[in-house]
This record gives C-alpha cells, structure tokens and sequence, in this order.
C-alpha cells in the first residue's frame, strides 16, 4: 500500500495547495492513505473545525497536530468530537483527545497514526515521548500491521534516536515542526522509513511561511512583530512511502515537494 503523509500546513496558501495539489497525487500514484500535519493551518497558528474540514475535503485520512495545539480555543471540538484528529500522545494523562488513531477499510491493512512531541528545545516538556510511544504501541500493533508516527520535534538527535528506537516496530517515522524539508529520507535495517522532517506545505518565500521582512526585523530589533501567513512561492511537502501491508515493513520512500501553479 502507498502512504502520503504532508508537511505542516500552513494558513489558507498551505489549505489552497493542499486542495488543488493533493486529488493529482492520490490519481498519480494510487495512494492509499493520506496523513497530514495541520497545526498551522488556521492563519498559521492552530487548527479550527472549520480548516480541518477544508483538509478533509481535500483528501486526508487524518490530521496529526503538535506545540500549536491549543492555539485556537476551538480546538477543543475536534479533541472531543473528531476520531480523525490525532494530538500528541505524550500530553499528561486526562488530557483530551487521543494520541492515535487507526483507519479501516475493506480490502486493505489497518493503518495506524501516533502522534508525539518532542522535548528538547521545545516549549513547556510533555511526558517522555519515547516511552509513552512505547506504550502506545502496545495497544496498536495487535491491530494495525501499518503504522505511522508523526514526530513533531526540534532536534534532530531526537528524531534519529527515535526512529532506531521503533526500528522494525512501525512502518514509517517521520518528523514534523521545523518547516525545512530534510534530504535524510532512507529505510533503516529492520524496515522503518525515516525522514527527519517532511518540511511544509505553504509559501516558502517566506520564513517558515511567515512574511520575512518582520521577522529579519525581530532580529535586528529584538522587539516584537506580527509575523503575518506569506504568499509566494507555495509548495506542498511531504513524504511518501510504500509498505508492505502485511509485513508493515517500507518498500520505497520518497520526497515530495510540489509547486502549485
């Protein structure tokens, strides 16, 4: 089975692309499941019920989330409401929502998605990510042969040594939050696909898809800027890779990184 999995999505360029770029790809390469990062998809800060539903729309099977999940108080809809709306799991324990979630269809694998947060370098620590994704596994792999980790993290030590933790466990890890596309993309020895970070999906003219004139400011100033959603130059970023479905283990993985017109 083939599996997209896509970037952060940032503001209403990052949704646009996402619309108009995503039905080619499932057409193109026959794709199975689509996961994508959406914590940046309500003007850039967050995510809504309402650019949620535009990703859906578009295409996606789930969205994963990460640190800009309570940046929008309507969040709180989707924690409760949604069971394709994923968070990461290592937030304390009665916190709402779910860490995982796994898709069902006739005729193809289960495929499950976990969502976790780093530590290091990241504001205000969660639980230790390695070990509640351990436990996390516990309850998917009796279910799902496929699996899917979103790593939502700053360093790349962290996303490594998390990938060779879940080595042949699950079918792909990939990291999410930096908004710069690696080019580290290779299937480790027991199986797993690896990417350090799927980049993103909006206007990279941009700082991280935000207007860099205010943020070359900030740092020329260290006084504060609105740092507004850019224009130009939109692509949609992301990983994809085939698997085995009912080995769990990569076949292929792949980059993606598509202009829209």
């Amino acid at each position: 089975m083939k599996l997209l999995f896509i970037g952060d999505i940032v503001g209403s360029p990052g949704r646009k692309a996402l619309a108009e770029l995503l039905p080619g790809l499932r057409a193109q390469h026959g794709l199975d499941v689509v996961v994508a990062n959406g914590e940046n998809s309500a003007g850039g800060n967050g995510i809504t019920p309402d650019t949620a539903a535009e990703i859906y729309r578009a295409g996606v099977d789930v969205i994963t989330c990460g640190d800009h999940l309570w940046d929008q108080k309507e969040v709180e809809i989707l924690l409760d409401e949604e069971p394709r709306f994923v968070r990461p799991v290592n937030y304390p324990a009665g916190t709402p929502g779910q860490g995982s979630t796994v898709i069902e269809r006739a005729g193809q694998p289960t495929v499950g998605v976990i969502n976790a947060q780093g530590n290091t370098f990241m504001r205000g620590e969660l639980d230790n990510p390695f070990r509640s994704v351990k436990e996390e596994l516990k309850k998917l792999a009796p279910v799902a042969p496929v699996i899917l980790l979103d790593f939502h993290a700053e360093a790349t030590s962290e996303k490594i040594a998390m990938a060779r933790m879940l080595d042949g466990q699950v079918s792909v890890v990939v990291g999410t939050h930096t908004h710069v596309q690696t080019a580290d993309e290779f299937i480790l020895p027991g199986g797993t696909a690896f990417l350090c970070d799927a980049g993103f999906t909006g206007p990279h003219d941009s700082v991280l898809g935000r207007d860099w004139e205010p943020v070359v400011e900030r740092f020329l100033t260290s006084q504060p800027r609105r740092f507004p959603v850019a224009k130009d130059r939109v692509l949609l970023q992301g990983l994809m890779v085939e698997v085995d479905g009912a080995t769990g283990k990569a076949l292929t993985v792949e980059r993606v990184s598509e202009a829209l017109s």
